[in-house]
């Protein structure tokens, strides 16, 4: 049981590098350059790029949806929404109040990236260890 956490861990850890290496960038705007590039190809292939939310959700069936699986789900679900709705706003309709623009042009501690990496592990344990 405790090799199977830890492969879980391992996995998702490795699928969160990925996603951090491909998002990574100095301020938030060139993070969504980075992804808005990929979704200009497509949604779908934007979409493909996150493969922690396919082990999200993967996860969550494996748990039975218990509390802690459902916690990393919509985390994770909010994190995509919010990056593909600032990328519509951004991008595609331009709407960038002077707040927003200063915010995203902030440049971002280099820990910034990694910080899933900080958040998620710990509800992949909980989740695992309260299956029913």
């Amino acid at each position: 049981m405790e090799d199977t956490l830890i492969n879980y861990i391992v996995l998702y850890i490795l699928f969160e590098i990925y996603e951090v290496q491909w998002q990574k960038a100095n301020t938030i705007i060139g993070m969504l350059a980075r992804m808005y590039a990929e979704y200009k190809k497509s949604a779908f292939i934007f979409l493909m790029m996150h493969p922690t939310l396919y082990f999200a959700i993967m996860f969550a069936m494996l748990c039975d949806y218990n509390e802690y699986s459902l916690i990393l789900l919509g985390v994770k679900s909010i994190d995509i929404i919010t990056k593909m709705v600032l990328i519509k706003r951004v991008f595609i309709d331009k709407e960038l109040s002077e707040e927003l623009s200063l915010a995203l042009l902030q440049p971002l501690n280099k820990l910034f990236p990694y910080m899933g990496l900080l958040l998620y592990p710990p509800l992949i344990y909980m989740a695992f260890e309260h299956v029913s």
